[in-house]
């Protein structure tokens, strides 16, 4: 079946034609319009309420048509400015948001997710290394001025997870005042600093969009990663981070369920994010996500939950064909780059799809165990796309 997405015109997308989600959505779907002024955020593709697909040949439902839903989100996202400093909640947590607060917290799943580039891409990933931050703290003192000497030397006598903690919580928890004085502090008289520890155009960037904003000074606790395409972060349940620009693919858990507590008009629950943020720190390397690779062709992102697996496709376009082993789960396909005839099996039988750049097929369980990618006509491009699916690749 093929799909279509459901775009999201969110603030912090890339505006018109220069946002990814918007080139896919018109390539997508013959009856996108785009408009020049508007900013294109996301596309979702599957069963969520709030943007469930649509198949284009009935116009019915994607969820009403498998009658159920499918255990994983995918997106395309465009990000022009930073999105909100997050967590996710594991699934207990999110349970209990859910029952208490249903207006928030719109679902009572979890919510882990992985983002792989499609262009260069920056983000806020996790805690940095106590020490890391010591020193961070140490080096910019108007933040250490603004967390207070109790909590400094707390940090300076045992850098560890607890002790950032008591140090984050103090800034989570400071007059918006003077946090405001700390971060204009430091713009006008730390530039020279922000430039030798490569936060100068982050921190100047992040400063413009959300002037004031408390989540501007976590930008000296939590790891800036730069992800080239096809390099990818995981974040599980609990896990700080923030987006900060570029393109990427994203999957994650069926849910909506996001904690925010800094670089956001929306609702902030800091109480929350602190209760269930995690603040081991680690080096941002290892913050990298790495693929297992299959064959010259394939390689799958296997995070360490059954909800989902990413699984990444590029073809030569000199390959005559290529057959992709899977298994009966359903599944969904997004097309990159190039064109290839896809071929697998269906409950009506044996159906040929020709997809191409913006194509949007929903693979059935009655395809396992191959689908076929065979050369299309006239087409000289290599082949990329991405498959979302469950995770059966996770070893028990």
């Amino acid at each position: 079946m093929e799909l279509t997405g459901w775009v999201k015109n969110y603030e912090w997308g890339r505006q018109g034609i220069s946002s990814a989600v918007a080139q896919l959505a018109m390539a997508n779907d013959p009856d996108f319009t785009l408009d020049d002024e508007e900013t294109y955020a996301e596309m979702w593709m599957g069963t969520h309420v709030c943007g469930v697909s649509v198949v284009k040949e009935t116009g019915e439902t994607l969820d009403r048509v498998l009658k159920n839903d499918l255990p994983y989100l995918f997106k395309v996202l465009s990000i022009n400015k930073a999105l909100s400093i997050q967590v996710h909640p594991n699934k207990c947590e999110a349970e209990r948001l859910h029952q208490e607060r249903p207006e928030i917290y719109k679902d009572p799943n979890h919510k882990p997710e992985l983002a792989i580039a499609l262009t260069p891409f920056k983000a806020l990933c996790g805690f940095m290394p106590a020490a890391d931050i010591r020193d961070y703290i140490d080096e910019f003192q108007p933040l250490s001025q603004l967390l207070g000497k109790e909590a400094v030397d707390q940090l300076h006598e045992s850098p560890n997870a607890e002790t950032v903690k008591v140090c984050y919580e103090q800034l989570m928890k400071s007059d918006e005042s003077e946090i405001s004085k700390c971060i204009e502090d430091i713009a006008n008289n730390y530039q020279k600093e922000l430039k030798f520890n490569e936060l100068l155009d982050v921190f100047n960037s992040v400063n413009k969009d959300f002037p004031g904003d408390v989540g501007v000074l976590s930008l000296f606790f939590l790891n800036l990663i730069h992800l080239q395409p096809g390099e990818a972060i995981y974040l599980g349940a609990n896990e700080i981070h923030a987006y900060l620009g570029g393109d990427c693919i994203e999957c994650m858990a069926c849910s909506d369920n996001v904690i925010r507590a800094g670089l956001t008009p929306k609702y902030k629950d800091v109480e929350q994010l602190l209760q269930s943020v995690n603040f081991a720190g680690v080096h941002p390397d290892l913050k990298k996500f790495q693929p297992l690779r299959v064959d010259e062709q394939v390689q799958v992102y296997i995070p360490p939950v059954p909800d989902f697996a990413v699984i990444s496709l590029k073809i030569q376009h000199s390959l005559k064909t290529y057959k992709l082993q899977i298994q009966p789960y359903g599944s969904i396909l997004i097309v990159l780059n190039g064109s290839r005839t896809l071929r697998l099996k269906t409950q009506a039988g044996a159906k040929d799809i020709v997809v191409s750049r913006g194509s949007i097929v929903y693979i059935p369980v009655e395809s396992a165990p191959e689908v076929e990618f065979a050369k299309a006509e006239d087409c000289d491009e290599d082949f990329t796309g991405y498959i979302a699916s469950f995770n059966y690749f996770r070893v028990a």
